[in-house]
């Protein structure tokens, strides 16, 4: 494992915490925001992406109960995005970009996910739709590797997707989006684990933050969806972070 030096570890699992409460209480994991926190604490590439896929499937097996216990599950929506995802997330989990190279794609990936909470935070339809196979099958795929890639689980991006297309409600949304980061993060880590061994000394503090943030996050999104503010909120400190990873030289 790597280590760590100073008070780096708690002042992340502090955020790490903070981040799991937010995105777990939306269905989401929290993968793009623990990047974020990585990107502004100055963590080497090396290591952001098996972290994040490690936090992100602790948080992501959390959600996906409580909201499933809840009623809010769809195995019907959940698994024409996933049959295809799962592979491709291995096959992105598999390929070691350059440093410089990684923190590019996943600035750009950060920038995306801030404009789709920002912009579709508040936009529902009160009539899902049905989903057409294909097209899911094919959106499901390239989700899926862009996960195994960056150490996102692909959920920031499904979630909004399935709202703005009317294909789900909010907490419909919420628990499909939750067991999909699951399965593709488990199989990202797979294909990581081949090229990549290492893990942050304090990934144990890390996972023991985002577990109890999980915990208290999924409870109140199974209830009810955060507001509006809070995912904008959001939205901007990934901005910032995605933009500090655009613009790094080295």
């Amino acid at each position: 494992m790597m280590t760590m030096h100073g008070s780096d570890p708690w002042v992340l699992s502090v955020l790490f915490f903070v981040t799991a409460v937010l995105y777990s209480s939306v269905g989401n994991a929290g993968a793009s925001g623990y990047l974020a926190a990585m990107t502004l604490a100055g963590l080497s590439p090396d290591v952001m992406k098996s972290t994040a896929l490690l936090l992100n499937i602790l948080v992501a097996l959390i959600t996906a109960v409580r909201f499933y216990r809840a009623g809010h599950f769809s195995w019907a929506l959940f698994w024409p995005f996933t049959v295809a995802s799962v592979p491709c997330a291995f096959l992105g989990g598999v390929l070691v970009l350059p440093g410089a190279l990684y923190r590019g794609l996943v600035g750009i990936v950060l920038v995306c996910a801030a404009y789709r909470l920002f912009w579709y935070a508040d936009q529902t339809r009160s009539r899902p739709e049905v989903v057409p196979r294909a097209l899911a099958l094919l959106l499901g795929a390239c989700l899926g590797f862009i996960s195994g890639l960056t150490g996102i689980g692909g959920g920031i991006f499904l979630g909004p997707l399935l709202l703005v297309m009317g294909w789900a409600e909010p907490r419909q949304s919420a628990s499909v989006s939750a067991a999909f980061i699951l399965v593709n993060s488990v199989a990202g880590l797979c294909g990581e684990t081949i090229s990549v061994h290492a893990l942050p000394s304090a990934a144990p503090l890390w996972a023991g933050a985002v577990v109890v943030g999980g915990l208290i996050g999924s409870e109140l999104g199974a209830r009810r969806l955060a507001e509006v503010a809070f995912r904008r909120l959001l939205a901007v400190v990934l901005a910032i972070a995605g933009l500090k990873l655009i613009l790094l030289r080295r």
